[in-house]
């Protein structure tokens, strides 16, 4: 799949995924701002796990656009599961996520977003997120840098822990007991940190600069594979599973200041992930 790799290919992706991701994160928040709560039709996929009528539509928008201008690749959403386009997934594969932050997005807190990846030969090649806070496009193109609205991001310098901040992820099939104890290290470090509820909002966080870690023990692969591409080729030092096993069971991220390196390498020692970067 050695045409995966050429720019004009990746370009034309990600200029649709911006399109799209901004049209379809801009018609949510629209949606979201006149919806009463009954409207959002809500249902629970288990403990504090959320679906509404707008992710539906916001993956079919998604899915639909992408699949009817590149139909030899394939799809696969966090709402739909797997799909595959008339290519049967010849060009490489979107990973979708409608809504990361659907709690936030059902109560009106504004940190969730649209994450669009393209991945191909087992790498991440193009990831986008609408940003719903900022109501702006982060992206990047493996390679090439990652950008905000078009203008070069970076990841923050920061080299001494008491002035780093840290945003950390919490999911239900994880033991709470590991989020403590990762708490308390940062804690001891003298890092202050917060939890805010969607990882591809954490994610760009890190990319441009504002936070100094993202951390979360377990996420699926539509949650993270575009905002560890931007953090990536923001200059963050990323650590992640194989991709074949994320993509079938799901797994931890980190995405950290690379000066800070050091200070959070007990969470690779934890999750194992000490020879497996993105």
């Amino acid at each position: 799949m050695a045409f995966a790799s050429d720019i004009t290919f990746l370009k034309a992706r990600a200029e649709t995924a911006i399109s799209i991701a901004r049209r379809v994160g801009r018609a949510v928040a629209a949606f979201r701002a006149e919806a009463l709560p009954e409207t959002l039709n809500v249902e629970n996929k288990g403990l504090q796990d959320f679906v509404t009528v707008a992710d539906r539509r916001a993956e079919l928008a998604i899915r639909t656009t992408l699949l009817e201008e590149f139909p030899q690749d394939s799809f696969m959403g966090e709402e739909g599961g797997g799909y595959e386009g008339t290519g049967a997934g010849e060009g490489g594969m979107w990973v979708v996520d409608p809504i990361d932050g659907t709690t936030n997005f059902i109560r009106g807190f504004r940190h969730w977003g649209v994450s669009i990846a393209f991945v191909a030969g087992g790498r991440i090649l193009v990831g986008v997120i609408y940003d719903a806070a900022q109501d702006m496009v982060f992206h990047a193109i493996r390679g090439q840098g990652a950008f905000k609205e078009g203008e070069p991001i970076a990841a923050a310098k920061t080299s001494d822990p008491s002035h780093a901040i840290a945003i950390l992820g919490h999911s239900r099939r994880t033991d709470f007991e590991d989020y403590l104890a990762v708490s308390r290290k940062l804690y001891e470090r003298g890092i202050d940190y917060r939890r805010m509820g969607a990882a591809a909002i954490g994610l760009v966080r890190v990319a441009e600069g504002i936070s100094d870690l993202y951390y979360e023990r377990h996420l699926s692969a539509w949650d993270m594979l575009a905002g560890m591409l931007i953090a990536a080729e923001a200059g963050a030092t990323v650590f992640m599973p194989s991709f074949e096993k994320l993509l079938r069971h799901g797994g931890p991220a980190v995405a950290c200041s690379p000066a800070l390196a050091d200070e959070f390498a007990f969470l690779l020692e934890m999750e194992d992930l000490s020879a497996v970067a993105s």
